[in-house]
């Protein structure tokens, strides 16, 4: 069911200027990725982008400053997912480093609520009377929820990243760096990126104020670990920008100094923070976060980060274990029913629609967003999967996954120019979005969507291409060279991972896990250790292949030992 995929290695983009202390192996790879001298590739909190090129970001300060300076009452309201969560996090314990003593915190429940500041959560929150509402990850398309926190003689303050609509939202003020007009110079930043901006830029209007009696004001750089995971976790792509921000997170927690919440949720991950990586918090901290807001409340994965007891914190982050576990195997039931309504009509990558949309009954909203995941993965092809809003609701809510070079959020505003009564909202990014429409609207939505992807998809996009860095040479295959692969990161997002890619002999094999081959491979009279994770596929592996791999330290061997993880493998 996966589609074949072309092994291309990656092009020189140009050479590099880089110092002796940085191996030519890790120049190489910098500068294939447009990152020819040592700032670009290992950026350092000095070169961030200085919070000035924000649109809104003098009035966002000033409804801050003023509600710190009276003690107003500061309601942050967060998001069920990853950034969501860090961006209230850093929202409030950030809001209270600078002077607020009235802050506290809400999130909406993705089942009762629904996303983003609606007009029901505004309802629920009225008992906490507050007068500022600071939204995180979200609001740039929450026009009605808004206007109902206005009525109620509340102020909004939006602060976001996602690509707005037409029409911006009534707020007091909005920051994202994605509104029209706005003029910062990176428009990749997260939600947690974008409220770190905003307390950048605040503690500075206090700093000129003369509210701080050391005249600096507290160390926001305390945050960064936030900052860091919420970045990975959202996918947003790392530029230079968000690297430095990512690669500061990382170093705070490698030193052990992370919040609570997450030293406890890297230890219940069974990681190293010593040598904690943004793999690590993309597939290991992060969905555990994430799991709390998918099947049942983000509150707890919020509560996790805010605290400072460590007793708590491992409390809840053993809970979030729990409903972690419980998120896959829910996941992987949706997959395995999906993947059988494929096998069903004998759809494969080749045979399958342009454009994929599911839906099943049973399915919950909170995972469809992994499932459309997995399909596009398997098929490379832009997939939407669909669940009832709530149990018997009559409102289908979709999460969307694209390929490269297929914007899924225009795609979305494609669909509902031309089919305004389909969509009920939308919003997103190019990789990833969210819809709701109803039930009865499925199947003609289906159809306009296929349309829409006949209009733009061309036979190059539905091609699945793994990007080599190319051979290694055989003095590279050690300890050496593999820690410096793993540590010259932040790798991610539109800055990826070193693979390399060549011809090996299978020496020897095993299935281990029922699902993962185990490899020896021979080259150049070296024996390697390897492993193809879900490889097996009940087939003898041919006696000589051509894989693509990462090169890794051997941790669980350790000493000098390496192994080769195997991202494609084709017989020779």
């Amino acid at each position: 069911m996966k589609p074949a995929a072309r092994l291309r290695r990656r092009p020189p983009i140009g050479a590099g200027d880089f110092p002796d202390s940085i191996p030519p192996l890790l120049q190489r790879i910098y500068a294939a990725r447009g990152a020819t001298d040592a700032a670009r590739a290992q950026p350092k909190l000095t070169q961030l982008l200085p919070p000035d090129g924000l649109l809104g970001l003098e009035r966002a300060t000033q409804l801050l400053a003023e509600a710190i300076a009276v003690q107003r009452h500061i309601l942050v309201v967060g998001d069920f997912d990853c950034d969501g969560a860090t961006a209230c996090a850093v929202g409030v314990r950030g809001l209270r480093m600078l002077g607020a003593q009235r802050v506290s915190h809400a999130v909406p429940n993705r089942i009762v609520h629904g996303y983003g500041l609606s007009p029901a959560l505004v309802d629920e929150l009225a008992s906490l009377q507050p007068d500022l509402l600071v939204t995180v990850d979200h609001g740039i398309a929450c026009h009605a929820g808004i206007a109902a926190a206005r009525a109620r003689g509340w102020q909004v303050l939006v602060t976001d990243h996602h690509l707005p609509g037409e029409r911006l939202p009534e707020a007091d003020a909005i920051v994202d760096p994605n509104q029209p007009g706005d003029g910062f110079p990176s428009k990749m930043l997260a939600g947690v990126g974008v409220m770190f901006y905003v307390l950048l830029a605040l503690r500075r209007r206090l700093r000129e104020a003369g509210v701080f009696a050391d005249g600096k004001g507290p160390d926001l750089s305390a945050l960064l670990d936030l900052v860091a995971v919420g970045t990975v976790a959202d996918l947003v792509p790392l530029d230079t920008n968000n690297r430095a921000l990512v690669a500061a997170g990382l170093r705070r927690l490698r030193a052990g100094q992370g919040c609570a919440g997450l030293r406890a949720l890297i230890e219940v991950s069974q990681r190293d923070y010593r040598r904690l990586t943004a793999a690590d918090i993309g597939y290991a901290v992060g969905p555990r976060l994430n799991a709390a807001g998918r099947l049942e409340d983000m509150a707890l994965g919020i509560e996790c980060l805010l605290t400072d007891d460590a007793r708590q914190a491992r409390e809840i982050a053993a809970t979030l274990n729990e409903i972690n576990a419980e998120r896959r195997a829910v996941q992987q039931q949706m997959t395995d029913e999906a993947q059988a309504a494929f096998a069903r009509v004998a759809l494969d990558a080749h045979s399958a629609p342009l454009a994929v949309c599911l839906y099943d009954e049973d399915w919950h909203p909170g995972v469809v967003g992994l499932v459309a995941s997995k399909m596009k993965e398997r098929l490379h092809r832009p997939a939407i999967a669909f669940a009832p809003a709530e149990p018997g609701s009559d409102q289908l809510r979709g999460s969307a996954r694209s390929i490269p070079g297929f914007h899924i959020r225009d795609a979305l505003a494609d669909v509902a120019a031309r089919h305004p009564e389909l969509i009920e909202r939308f919003g997103g990014h190019a990789m990833a979005a969210g819809l709701s429409l109803r039930r009865e609207a499925f199947d003609a939505f289906r159809v306009a969507f296929e349309a829409c992807a006949q209009r733009l998809l061309t036979p190059e996009l539905l091609q699945a291409d793994i990007l080599s860095d190319g051979e290694l040479q055989p003095a590279e295959f050690d300890r050496r060279h593999a820690e410096c692969l793993r540590d010259g990161g932040p790798w991610g997002q539109g800055f990826p991972e070193p693979q390399f890619d060549g011809e090996f002999e299978v020496l020897s094999w095993r299935v281990i896990g029922e699902r993962h081959l185990k490899l020896e491979l021979g080259r150049d009279g070296l024996r390697l250790n390897a492993i193809e994770f879900g490889g097996w596929d009940g087939n003898k592996p041919p006696s000589w292949v051509r894989i693509a791999y990462r090169l890794e330290p051997d941790d669980y061997r350790g000493g000098e030992a390496v192994q080769l993880v195997v991202t494609h493998r084709e017989a020779l």
